[in-house]
């Protein structure tokens, strides 16, 4: 558990031209003008959504160094796992809220920034308790509890009537799960040793309900929960499982369907979810991320990439979090490379993903 002190110390129908280039946050804003719809973004997962809480705790599992944020505005090492943006970033900028959702453990934070929402993401972490105890990350639960912290200091600063308000409309974006099947099961296979594959597909499936019913009673109306992507593809997976690690570098279809299959089981839960909560006027909403960055991968060449096996930083094969560090070579354009480091798609992938997703977008916040 991290020290309080450190507290205060696609089918992918793309348009062309969105494959070309990023707009800058501000354009994104202009697309849809949801702000008044959206009272503010709050998220919770691991790397994949994490803007740097765990720059404020003990922890190896960081990012807040080049050559990560080269492509962020003032080529910032911000503590997100990525050359520049995440998607939660592009989703909070394409909904009028702000550019960028700033880590909660960050403690220069104003009213405003806090108001118009935070992650609460650490990378490292996952659904199972023990994929964050591996790392010394913060715990999906520990991720709630300054949930309710947060709720707290809002109610204090502007009342509890705006307070809940603000909560109504806000979206809350969950994005998690990968590092248990990658790590905690496939790689260290601790939970191996007393699952099969579905037990704890199982096991996870019951840690998401458990979750949303606890942002439910938080006063949570609208939620995203992203699914896993294509496991077997990422490229520090493809090192662990290939026969021929540098020559052969084709994804491992076998992992990869374990993680669709799991996507399957969270989808049917999600939908019960959403009927059972629906009346009550909240929207549970599935987001797939697997078709489209598969998709990507196998037609990387299509959308003007030219590596899809390989990070951008080191050898591609392995870095990730301090082993993609300054000392590093690094690939002259990540906007070439699907993946930035061994595990983290490149700002470019998360432009092109979120482009895919807008119409799921588009029906969760307006």
């Amino acid at each position: 558990m991290e020290p309080r002190a450190c507290r205060h110390s696609v089918t992918l129908p793309l348009f062309f031209l969105s494959v070309l280039f990023f707009p800058r946050a501000e354009a994104l804003t202009k697309e849809r003008g949801f702000n008044r719809s959206v009272s503010a973004v709050f998220v919770f997962g691991d790397s994949t959504v994490d803007p740097g809480n765990n720059n404020y705790i003990y922890t190896p599992i960081r990012s807040n160094f080049p050559p990560y944020g080269r492509s962020f505005e003032n080529q910032e090492p911000t503590g997100r796992f990525c050359d520049g943006r995440l998607a939660t970033d592009f989703i909070a900028s394409y909904a009028g809220i702000k550019e960028y959702v700033p880590p909660y453990l960050d403690p220069t934070l104003s009213l405003e920034e806090l108001m118009t929402g935070v992650s609460f993401a650490s990378a490292g972490s996952g659904l199972d308790p023990l994929t964050a105890r591996i790392s010394n990350v913060i715990e999906i639960s520990k991720q709630v509890e300054y949930y309710k912290e947060y709720r707290k200091r809002i109610e204090i600063a502007i009342g509890k009537r705006r307070t809940n308000n603000l909560i109504k409309k806000a979206v809350f974006v969950i994005s998690c799960g990968t590092n248990d099947l990658v790590i905690s099961y496939f790689t260290l296979r601790i939970r191996r040793q007393t699952y099969t594959i579905p037990e704890y597909q199982h096991f996870l499936i019951q840690k998401v309900e458990q979750l949303i019913q606890s942002l439910w009673a938080q006063g949570a109306r609208r939620i995203a929960f992203v699914g896993l992507p294509p496991i077997g593809c990422l490229p520090i997976v493809i090192t662990l499982n290939s026969q021929n690690a540098f020559l052969q570098r084709g994804c491992i279809d076998e992992l990869s369907l374990v993680a669709k299959d799991y996507n399957l089981k969270l989808q049917n839960k999600l939908k019960a979810m959403h009927r059972n909560l629906a009346h009550f006027g909240g929207t549970i909403a599935y987001i797939d991320i697997y078709g489209p960055l598969s998709n990507l991968i196998q037609g990387y060449n299509k959308f003007g990439f030219e590596e899809a096996a390989n990070g951008c930083c080191g050898s591609g094969i392995i870095e990730t979090s301090f082993l993609c560090n300054p000392k590093s070579y690094v690939c002259p354009d990540a906007s070439k490379y699907v993946f930035w480091d061994s595990v983290h798609p490149t700002e470019r992938t998360y432009y092109i993903i979120f482009q895919n997703l807008r119409p799921i977008i588009d029906r969760i916040i307006s």
